[in-house]
């Protein structure tokens, strides 16, 4: 069998909507030549719903039953990129599961930068069906950021290109590998 070097052969992303989590992932995969999955599309592939129509019809606490389950068969997985929705790490069962299967990945930016990017596709993000986005975006970084930070790697996408932000995220997963061996 050809083995193929890289750094591992499982890692996730978190961090808030808008942060890069599916575009970097994609990329991060490709560079990785590791499979990838968005846990949302994932779920909506699943369940034949929007995450939006699953929040609106079924409600929060189911999609977020559907997350847990979906993170539990992910984590069995191996050669995997796998870029998270923005609250599937707040849970603390399925921040343990992802941490304890492998390297999570937090990215991060400024509110200003996330609501720049997630302005491009209105209609498509539940949690900020808000008057003032800017606020409920300040509000939830505020409420979510010291579970961000219990990620094994940290990587900012404020003014960073999709190829700049790949390429530190592979060089800090070779310094976490030779941390594992």
């Amino acid at each position: 069998m050809i083995e193929i070097e890289r750094p591992v052969t499982w890692v996730a992303l978190t961090g808030f909507m808008g942060v890069g989590k599916s575009r970097i992932g994609r990329e991060l995969a490709r560079e990785l030549m590791l499979h990838f999955i968005d846990l949302d599309r994932y779920i909506e592939r699943q369940m034949g719903l929007s995450v939006a129509d699953i929040f609106r019809h079924l409600g929060e606490a189911t999609f977020r039953q559907l997350e847990a389950e979906a993170v539990n068969e992910l984590t069995q997985k191996d050669f995997l990129v796998l870029s998270l929705g923005g609250g599937t790490f707040v849970s603390p069962e399925n921040r343990q599961k992802l941490l304890q299967r492998g390297p999570v990945v937090a990215l991060w930016a400024s509110p200003t930068t996330i609501l720049e990017r997630i302005s491009r596709r209105p209609g498509q993000r539940p949690m900020l069906d808000n008057p003032d986005p800017y606020k409920r975006i300040q509000q939830l970084l505020a409420e979510r950021e010291a579970v961000y930070r219990q990620a094994t790697l940290h990587v900012s996408t404020d003014n960073r290109r999709v190829p700049e932000a790949v390429n530190e995220i592979i060089k800090q997963l070779w310094d976490y590998a030779k941390t594992r061996d």
